[in-house]
This record gives structure tokens, C-alpha cells and sequence, in this order.
């Protein structure tokens, strides 16, 4: 096991050794600002391995920073943690009034237009995140999405075992969109404007005679619009938000300047 590891879990479990554990919990908040640390990553068999103990490091962060006044050009916060710095050195661009918050990582041509990246998240290489969309508290973001304008990734901080928001290579995420609680975006997928997906949401693969329901997983390229299915309740019958895959995106939309095809072939609003 890491020493560090293991000095975390301690002042984990007992916060009287957290002074012991500060240096190692700063260490690896470095370690995830810079790319070093994930805290979850692939594990090469098609899932996807969640490191309990990285999380557990940014909850002790909290509690060993204080609050401080940060000015960055004409803006000031109140907050204990710092934005990132050396965006031109890391090749990312932000556009203010954006913020990535330091111990997050954004990979070498990510656009960060004004929205905001949280502490723990990982941002993959060429991804764009749009106007005013959020990527929360240890989200893992692949390469090539494009998350569109407001688009709500939560983040997934407690417990520290539970799997954080996933969205997978070339994903697209249609503006306004929700996707919380751990759910699981798969490579290539297309999500329409306003879809919201949580671990409950029944998420209904209609291309076949017969539905098929998952939750909390959408498959790779798949074409998720937003919609309603009845449920009875003793005062009558109600329409439930769900989400519907209606198809598969198309080789001839694999290019990100063509994702607006992807719904377009389906009849569906970007």
C-alpha cells in the first residue's frame, strides 16, 4: 500500500491524526491538479476502477485549508482553495469568467469557456466545456466531449467508494442536460438538450420490439432523448421524466462538428 494511502485512511476514520496526514493530503491534491492521480480510471476491461482513498484525501483537504481572500485580475472570491494556474503552460484556454479549481485536471486543449470545473475532476484532452456547464466534484470527463451550454455534471464526493459521474470519449451532452449521481455516459453517446439522467432514471431502449431498461449506464454511441412513461398512483396516472435511446450514432457523425447530425437524424433538438 502507498504510505500515503494509508496515513489518509487513518485520519479518515479518526480526525485527531489528520495533522499527521496534512502533507500527504496536499500531496495528493497536487498530484491530482496535475494529472498525476485520478480518482477513478478505467481499468482496462471496460469498467472502471473508483480509488476510495483519493477521495478521501479531498474531504480531508477541506479541513486542513483556511479561507482566504483570492484576487485573480479584477475578480476576488472568499474560498479555501485556489483556481489553477500555468493554464498557457498547460495548454488550456480558459475564457473568463471560467473557473477550474485547483486539484482539478484539464488536459492539453481543453476549452473552458465560463463555467466551472470542481476539485477532484479530471477533463480529457480536446473536450469543451461550454456556457456556463459545471463539472462537479470528482467527474471524469474523456477526450473529445463536447459538453454543451449548461449542461449540469454533478459531482460524487460521498461516499468515497461510490463511483463519480462518468462521461466517456466523444460524448456529446446536448445543452441543458443533467447527468448526476454516478451515471455512467458511454463512449460516443449523444444525449439530447435536456435529458437528466440519475442512478433512478429508467433509461429505455425502444429501437426494438420489445423495451429494455437500464439505469444509471448509457451505452456506448447510443442516441438518448429526453421522455415520460405512466405511472399509477391512488390519485390517478402520471407521466414520469425517463430517457429514451432511440438509436445509434452513425459513422458519418463521428466527427464533433457533426454531432448536431447525430440528433438531426432522429428528428431530435440539439
Amino acid at each position: 500500500m502507498e504510505p500515503r494511502r494509508a496515513l489518509i485512511e487513518a485520519a479518515f476514520a479518526d480526525r485527531n491524526q489528520l495533522a499527521a496526514a496534512a502533507e500527504a493530503v496536499r500531496s495528493v491534491i497536487a498530484d491530482l491538479d496535475c494529472g498525476a492521480l485520478r480518482v477513478a480510471e478505467p481499468d482496462g476491461e471496460g469498467g472502471w476502477t473508483v480509488h476510495a482513498w483519493v477521495k478521501q484525501a479531498v474531504l480531508l483537504y477541506f479541513g486542513i485549508c483556511e479561507m482566504q481572500t483570492l484576487e485573480v485580475g479584477p475578480f476576488e472570491y472568499h474560498d479555501k482553495i485556489p483556481t489553477k494556474t500555468d493554464l498557457a503552460a498547460q495548454g488550456v484556454r480558459v475564457v473568463p469568467p471560467g473557473v477550474a479549481r485547483y486539484g482539478s485536471h484539464l488536459q492539453p486543449g481543453v476549452v473552458l469557456m465560463p463555467g466551472y470545473v470542481n476539485i477532484g475532476a479530471w477533463v480529457g484532452q480536446g473536450t469543451m466545456v461550454d456556457t456556463w456547464a459545471t463539472v462537479g466534484s470528482c467527474a471524469q470527463i474523456g477526450a473529445g466531449v463536447h459538453l454543451s451550454g449548461g449542461v449540469g455534471i454533478g459531482g460524487v464526493l460521498e461516499p468515497p467508494a461510490a463511483a463519480p459521474v462518468i462521461i466517456e470519449d466523444g460524448a456529446f451532452i446536448g445543452s441543458r442536460s443533467i447527468v448526476v449521481e454516478g451515471v455512467r455516459v458511454g463512449a460516443e453517446a449523444v444525449l439530447g438538450a435536456n435529458v437528466v439522467l440519475t442512478a433512478s432514471t429508467p433509461i429505455i431502449d425502444v429501437t426494438g420490439p420489445q423495451e429494455r431498461v437500464l439505469k444509471g449506464v448509457v451505452p456506448p454511441r447510443a442516441v438518448v432523448v429526453p421522455g415520460t412513461r405512466p405511472k399509477a398512483f391512488p390519485a390517478g396516472t402520471y407521466h414520469l421524466p425517463c430517457a429514451l435511446i432511440i438509436g445509434e450514432r452513425k459513422a458519418s457523425t463521428d466527427r464533433k462538428t457533426s454531432l448536431n447530425s447525430a440528433l438531426r437524424d432522429f428528428g431530435v433538438a440539439v
